[in-house]
């Protein structure tokens, strides 16, 4: 076990390394300068070279990713172009908790939804049920969530006045809203995902054994069928959990949340590149840290899967 979760590591600092290198050299591939975003183009051409060799943009590629690398390897991930007081670990930190409460949330409304649906689906194949819970998972998958959002805001927060409106105080409340628009297409996803594993495991024949001698539907389909089916569901819920962290800003902006998605986007259009790069590594290593989990998790799940 030790020997794969040390390989697992490797592999996974390995593609974290890829992803920051690749990162590196998209962004300075990119049309745009970080000088005149940040002076204007009416800056005098000596102010301009001032603020290019204090930003370190006047060396070479290879020594600004050689400090890019030791800017990763202290924890600090540079400075921000726009505040060069302010380190892009803290400007991360003061606002991964809300992306990250928004994600969590996201997916357990997803898989609220999903597992019952997917289940149901399954079990009646063919029937109104199958059809019912199949159009609600493609109807999840069509409304977009620049629409759904301002439709919930409109329901529950102007007509019923049960939820709090973007903007409001920050807390448990103001998270119900942006955790169903962002979970409304993954809980699709994932209903389409139960109902074709679910259905197939449903066909094996121990299962038609283990009716036979006498197991009731529900212990049937809980205890046996449903946890075998759950390791593709894992799978996909893995993956789209970290698609959530940088999928999120859509509904940060329409609820007005404070997020990573939200830093990124801002910091892209301003051209700060050490904000940029420090978001996407965030996002690269929470996508390696959740798969590296969900791989160890098959073994509790279902012990045949092993570690190989």
């Amino acid at each position: 076990m030790w020997r794969y979760v040390a390989a697992r590591c490797l592999r996974a600092l390995a593609t974290v390394l890829g992803a920051v290198s690749l990162l590196f050299v998209l962004l300075h591939a990119i049309p745009g300068d970080p000088v005149s975003a940040i002076l204007g183009d009416q800056a005098e051409p000596a102010d301009r070279l001032a603020l290019r060799a204090t930003l370190h943009l006047d060396e070479p590629l290879s020594r600004q990713y050689l400090l890019l690398l030791g800017e990763v390897g202290n924890g600090s991930l540079g400075h921000s172009f726009r505040a060069p007081t302010r380190s892009v670990t803290s400007l991360i930190v003061e606002v991964l908790p809300h992306t990250l409460a928004l994600a969590l949330c996201a997916l357990g409304v997803a898989l609220a939804l999903a597992l019952p649906l997917g289940t149901l689906a399954a079990v009646h194949r063919g029937t109104r049920w199958d059809s019912a819970a199949s159009s609600v998972a493609l109807l999840g998958l069509a409304i977009p969530n620049i629409w759904l959002g301002p439709l919930l805001v409109l329901c529950f927060g102007v007509w019923l006045r049960v939820l709090p409106m973007p903007g409001d105080e920050l807390g448990v409340a103001s998270l119900v809203l942006p955790a169903l628009t962002v979970g409304a297409a993954l809980s699709a996803i994932l209903t389409r995902q139960t109902r074709a594993a679910l259905a197939e495991v449903l066909a094996e024949p121990y299962l038609r054994a283990a009716r036979a001698r006498g197991l009731s539907e529900r212990t049937l389909i809980v205890r046996h069928a449903l946890r075998n089916a759950l390791l593709p569901v894992m799978t996909v819920a893995g993956a789209q959990l970290g698609a959530l962290l940088s999928g999120t800003v859509v509904a940060e902006k329409i609820f007005e949340r404070p997020g990573l998605g939200s830093l990124f986007l801002e910091a892209f259009l301003d051209r700060d590149i050490p904000v940029v790069q420090g978001c996407a590594l965030v996002v690269a290593v929470f996508y390696v840290v959740v798969n590296l989990l969900v791989d160890l998790l098959y073994g509790v799940v279902d012990p045949r899967a092993g570690l190989t």
